[in-house]
């Protein structure tokens, strides 16, 4: 059910899907998706939830790192993955204002944000780099569903979101693994 939402949020967005769309989608009752979610935004909520689940869990794996370098290197690639993992979630979270709204109005997320700008850009950054930051995060999810990307195989886009965000944010490449 919640990747043929998906679908249909990328289609037609939010407000413009209804859960009558949903259900002659899936070939059931109005009621049958009613059994399993109250509203649409129960949907929405369940649809961006394991990215969410999964973002918390990399801020959480950089945030036991020591090293700024580090923690910055462990936030940029599980964010890279994340979208280009989920490129179709990328552009419905980045498109669709009903959605954005929706993640936005959670203190939750909020808090999430906070905690991975302070990974990124460090404690007190200067403006420059908060500014790098925002641009970041903004332009990791409009990279993944740019049409003019969409011929880049995930690991060609996934290797130059890294070498840009890395140029932007100011960190060197990880050093090669020790022999």
């Amino acid at each position: 059910m919640l990747s043929v939402a998906l679908d249909l949020f990328a289609r037609h967005g939010v407000n413009g899907t209804s859960l009558q769309m949903i259900a002659d989608e899936l070939g059931v009752t109005k009621a049958a998706v009613y059994h399993q979610f109250r509203s649409k935004d129960d949907i929405v909520r369940a649809v961006i939830a394991p990215a969410l689940e999964r973002l918390r869990a990399v801020t959480e794996e950089a945030e036991r790192r020591r090293r700024r370098s580090e923690r910055a290197e462990v936030v940029l690639g599980g964010i890279i993955d994340l979208v280009v993992d989920n490129r179709r979630l990328a552009a419905v979270l980045q498109s669709d204002p009903a959605i954005t709204t929706l993640v936005h109005e959670s203190d939750d997320v909020r808090g999430l944000e906070r905690r991975i700008t302070a990974l990124l850009a460090g404690d007190g950054p200067d403006d420059e780099t908060l500014l790098a930051t925002v641009m970041v995060s903004g332009g990791l999810l409009i990279a993944a569903r740019d049409p003019r990307l969409m011929h880049f195989d995930d690991e060609r886009l996934r290797h130059n979101l890294h070498v840009v965000a890395r140029r932007l944010l100011r960190l060197r490449a990880p050093a090669p693994p020790r022999a």
